[in-house]
């Protein structure tokens, strides 16, 4: 384990280590205007919600590493106190990196990116319209975390107002993960697009406690077979499976019952019982799973 205090590397280095550790990260594309009306667009990854009622963004402008100096969204906001917060999709990725270009004061980034400005409802500054989800703020409190290079500016932000993409809702009216296809910042260049066989589900822990890995037999949590996730799953059941239910599975399950009545080794048949386990938590049949693991 390499040990690393933020003092012990140069700080444009350890602040890319800290971006490439700390991933991915939502994407607050923010539409700003200063105090004469002229608009700026620019991308920032130190972003997220932190509560729904009333619903509250931060997202962090930080002072430029290289040479302290502030952005001028932060500008902006100190000067208006509104934002619109856009989400970034994978088919808008490369024009919102474009936005990102340091473009002196007065340019628009919307004419720069070619983005469509959309008129905002209760604040002042535009809408992207090419965004799938847009959010008009005021701004509630901006606190500084410091003031040399590096240091955050936290931009807490109120939402006043959603807009939606019709494009990107079920026909029950709720957004469409697969639709939205968004995009995540990693390090250095790199970022994740949360779409495809990217996107898995981890169904939410029962109101129910788990039974949790205190109370698993001590060669199922010494395992070699089942991995953390594995155990994670079978963890997350309220009660484990009684002795008849088990009796009943082993006489209709064949390939378990192959199992036992193979001349294997004791070892060599509960890894055949684990592999077995596995195949069904991976068809999120826990409890069937449990079954299997507890037939010998």
């Amino acid at each position: 384990m390499k040990t690393i205090g933020p003092k012990d590397l140069p700080l444009a280095q350890f602040h890319n280590a800290l971006l490439t550790a700390v991933a991915p990260r939502p994407i607050c594309f923010a539409s700003t205007i200063d105090s004469n009306g002229e608009v700026n667009l620019s991308p920032f990854s130190f972003f997220n919600i932190f509560g729904s009622n009333p619903v509250t963004f931060i997202f962090s402008p930080a002072r430029r590493v290289r040479d302290n100096s502030t952005k001028h969204t932060l500008n902006n906001i100190l000067a208006t106190k509104e934002v619109v917060i856009n989400v970034v999709n994978y088919a808008m990725v490369q024009q919102m990196s474009l936005a990102s270009c340091e473009y002196p004061k007065g340019v628009n980034e919307f004419v720069k990116a070619g983005f469509t400005e959309l008129a905002s409802e209760k604040v002042k500054p535009p809408r992207v319209k090419e965004s799938p989800v847009q959010f008009e703020c005021i701004v509630k409190d901006v606190i500084e975390t410091g003031n040399e290079g590096g240091a955050g500016n936290l931009i807490i932000a109120e939402m006043v107002l959603m807009h939606v993409n019709e494009d990107v809702l079920n026909l029950d009216g709720t957004l469409n993960q697969h639709k939205m296809d968004l995009v995540g910042r990693l390090g250095s260049d790199w970022y994740v697009r949360a779409s495809g066989d990217a996107l898995f589900e981890v169904p939410k822990p029962a109101k129910n406690l788990g039974i949790g890995f205190d109370q698993f037999p001590e060669h199922i949590k010494n395992s070699t077979v089942l991995t953390g996730n594995d155990l994670g799953k079978l963890g997350n059941v309220e009660a484990l499976p009684d002795a008849d239910s088990i009796e009943i599975y082993k006489k209709m399950n064949k390939d378990l019952q192959a199992i036992l009545v193979s001349t294997d080794a004791i070892q060599a048949k509960q890894n055949a019982i684990e592999r077995l386990a596995q195949q069904l938590l991976a068809q999120n049949e826990p409890i069937l799973a449990w079954k299997v693991l507890l037939a010998l």
